[in-house]
């Protein structure tokens, strides 16, 4: 892992902070995660397990520190670095798809719904939930998956684009 690969996961990461942030709770203190995006981004630029795991841990501080959820501080940093793993499992497996817009956005759409179960099944077990499981799932994670996956569609070729011509990664 060299100096630019972590200095564009943290830039990454710094803009899904901010994201973060700034999206509204929808239901019962839930909000889509737009880290996840930014997450799965790194993964798919940076595709080695000592990135992976860094993103995910760094990722799960920040998005609990950032969280409207009640309790969310444990779940997040349960969340990310397994979904991170997962995700990045995945994407050695679909390697041939992944690489391109298409593949990038419905990996982001099965991490997201990963990251979900992972999450809601955490704080299920830690702290409680807000309101009944399916109910979180059908209007939080759900909705989130499929805006995950469409945001990805849009900046995932734009960020190779800009890498390749900086030079400051090799695009998966």
């Amino acid at each position: 892992m060299n100096t630019k690969s972590l200095v564009t996961l943290s830039l990454l990461i710094g803009m899904g902070a901010v994201l973060h942030t700034v999206m509204p709770g929808l239901f019962l203190g839930m909000k889509p995660d737009m880290m996840l995006t930014m997450m799965f981004l790194g993964i798919l630029l940076f595709p080695n397990l000592k990135s992976v795991l860094l993103a995910g841990l760094v990722t799960g501080v920040i998005s609990g520190l950032t969280t409207s959820f009640p309790g969310g501080m444990i779940p997040n940093m349960l969340d990310k670095p397994v979904t991170a793993v997962v995700f990045y499992g995945l994407f050695l497996l679909f390697a041939r798809y992944g690489k391109n817009t298409v593949g990038a956005a419905a990996l982001t759409a099965v991490g997201t719904i990963v990251s979900g179960v992972v999450f809601l099944g955490s704080a299920l077990v830690t702290v409680g939930l807000p309101g009944p499981f399916a109910a979180l799932f059908l209007t939080i994670v759900l909705p989130a998956s499929a805006v995950n996956a469409v945001v990805m569609a849009i900046i995932y070729p734009i960020v190779q684009s800009v890498l390749k011509r900086s030079n400051l990664a090799e695009p998966a």
